[in-house]
């Protein structure tokens, strides 16, 4: 089984997404026996808290479902457990180096096998949540693909 970690900033919009994105995807393709996937924060600041309501909304109305979520820092103790490590953007990389080095190259940007997209965008800041999950379910399809 292979261990699938989703990161970003504060783990309320983007990497839960990816990681219901993620699940809903290998159901679908039956493929629900092979993975372990979660989500967690580079951060301290949302620890402990939901997804945050827009993005909730979002995925609502792009029929992914979710359930209740609790932010959570990511750690060693993750980086060890973990094959692979999917990251939303460079500051998340930063960020996730100042954690642990990253001495088996497990930390890959979630677009690594996705030609076109680059960062993927905080809608915190930018509004966009569809725009994001679009990015995102684009991004679950490649990493599929590969793994």
């Amino acid at each position: 089984m292979k261990k699938i970690i989703f990161v970003c900033h504060g783990n309320i919009c983007r990497s839960p997404a990816a990681e219901y994105i993620f699940k809903l995807k290998i159901k679908q393709l039956n493929r629900e026996d092979e993975f372990l996937v979660s989500s967690c924060a580079t951060s301290y600041e949302e620890i402990g808290n939901d997804i945050y309501p827009p993005m909730k909304r979002a995925l609502s109305s792009a029929k992914i479902p979710f359930s209740t979520h609790a932010s959570k820092r990511f750690n060693k103790e993750d980086y060890e457990s973990a094959d692979y490590i999917f990251y939303m953007d460079s500051y998340n990389l930063r960020n996730l180096k100042n954690i642990k080095e990253d001495v088996d190259n497990k930390y890959l940007p979630i677009s690594h096998w996705s030609e076109g997209i680059y960062d993927i965008e905080d809608p915190w800041y930018t509004d966009n949540y569809i725009k994001v999950i679009n990015q995102i379910s684009k991004c679950v399809e490649d990493i599929l693909k590969h793994i």
